[in-house]
């Protein structure tokens, strides 16, 4: 992840069934197991929040499709970084890659941490803080095991990806074969706008790692109709695989008890099929979490390598250990960071740090992502020799709709400041630190252009 404007031309291998493979094991993750509970609390009826389900496909495959053009087009493994470098310049590439490492992957691991924390609270608590602490644990854990070496890394990483389906055919499972006499219905009430936006931040969070799979795209056999049939199918299994599972929650829950559920996988498990399997369910659960938790560690401590190298103010975390293949000082100042987010949340709302650490990262998230729907229309002005291979469909108005979104969702994430009377600490203060945190990149960028003179 360099400054450069060079890249490299992959070789073009891989199939549409290759490209859908990747996608849906990128795409899958943990948050079905949790989020679900909350979008159901920000919907109206279970129309609405299966809608909202569909809806989060759709959005992901707009989005992929624009950012199957920018990998095709600039093939480079920066990504995020590299585009918004050459759309925006030094500064804004400058303020993407502070906001990794302050908000954007240190906030992720601060909620994956509290993930783990809420479920595995319910088969064992250390008492009232007990989240928190299992939370830290499993980032120092982590990090460890990463700083010890790549190959480490890589060996945790497989092991814990193979328990995520385990726990989806459980879940789906149980709803073809569960009671649904249990199920509590909603309370009833109008969608608010407010509310469906709230229920869209949970809903693309599960979606996660779409932007991810775009970048195979410059890997694929006969690019111009590949790319669109595979992001298409990938998605499209996805979306599928998630109504099963929010359908076997609203069947054996209900919309109203998902809606106060804090752990519905945990939930459905006890009202279907007994208390004596909870263990086993949130061994999966978890397992599936620290898949994401640890990629989440080693991408992260890459591009605060990659910041450390390139700009000066941070050029004590642009060091590389060649023995293990891993940057230490990126690995450790990381964790730093999470434990700090964890105890941040932990201290505005002991009871609620996930949904803090969702509302820390989720305006300063949508707001790049916005920015990079842009850098279609800013690269396609400002390079146009460049031959391109995908072309996005039905230009100019898939990247403007998914501009659209982005602008959607980062008013959603800022709306929880705007909103913090009504809808509590958690979400409000949340908000509104992260996207304080990512300001305090402006002065620091001309602090490191000053010493680089």
């Amino acid at each position: 992840m360099s400054d450069g404007t060079t890249g490299f031309m992959p070789r073009k291998t891989l199939s549409v069934f290759d490209v859908v493979a990747i996608i849906v094991g990128i795409v899958l993750g943990s948050g079905i197991f949790k989020l679900p509970g909350m979008v159901a609390a920000n919907s109206a009826n279970e129309t609405i929040f299966l809608l909202t389900w569909v809806a989060g496909g759709v959005m992901s495959i707009v989005g992929a499709l624009c950012y199957a053009e920018l990998a095709s087009t600039y093939p480079n493994a920066g990504g995020d970084y590299y585009f918004i470098h050459r759309a925006y310049g030094r500064g804004m590439s400058f303020l993407f890659a502070w906001a990794r490492m302050s908000v954007i992957q240190t906030g992720s691991i601060a909620f994956l941490g509290f993930f783990i924390g809420d479920y595995m609270s319910e088969v064992y608590s250390l008492g009232v803080y007990s989240p928190s602490i299992y939370a830290i644990v499993t980032i120092v854990v982590l990090t460890v095991i990463n700083l010890f070496g790549i190959k480490q890394g890589k060996w945790a990483q497989n092991l814990f990806t193979t328990t995520i389906v385990t726990g989806l055919l459980i879940v789906i499972g149980i709803g073809f074969g569960g009671s649904a006499e249990a199920a509590v219905p909603a309370s009833g009430g109008t969608q608010t706008m407010t509310g469906l936006g709230m229920a869209m931040v949970f809903v693309l969070l599960a979606y996660g790692g779409w932007n991810e799979s775009a970048y195979v795209s410059a890997e694929i056999k006969d690019p111009e109709k590949n790319i669109i049939r595979s992001l298409v199918i990938g998605l499209t299994v996805v979306t599928i695989v998630y109504l099963l599972v929010n359908w076997s929650y609203l069947r054996v829950l209900g919309l109203g008890g998902m809606a106060s559920s804090r752990n519905v996988a945990l939930d459905l498990v006890k009202n279907a099929i007994g208390p004596a399997f909870v263990p086993f369910l949130t061994f999966c659960v978890v397992f599936a979490v620290l898949s994401t938790m640890n990629a989440t560690i080693i991408s992260g401590a890459r591009s605060n390598y990659a910041l450390g190298r390139d700009f000066k103010v941070f050029s004590f975390i642009g060091k590389w250990n060649e023995e293990g293949g891993t940057p230490v000082m990126a690995l450790v100042i990381q964790a730093v960071i999470g434990i700090a987010l964890v105890i941040t949340g932990n201290a505005i709302d002991v009871k609620t740090g996930f949904e803090t650490m969702v509302a820390y990262t989720t305006p300063v998230f949508w707001f790049f992502f916005f920015l990079a729907g842009v850098s279609v229309f800013v690269l396609r002005k400002k390079d146009p020799s460049t031959p391109r291979v995908y072309s996005v469909p039905l230009y100019p108005f898939t990247p403007l709709l998914f501009c659209l979104i982005g602008l959607y969702m980062f008013w959603s994430g800022i709306n929880y400041i705007m909103l913090l009377p009504k809808i509590g600490l958690y979400s409000g203060v949340g908000a509104a630190i992260g996207v304080a945190v990512l300001l305090a990149g402006i002065p620091l960028y001309f602090i490191n252009t000053r010493i680089s003179k």
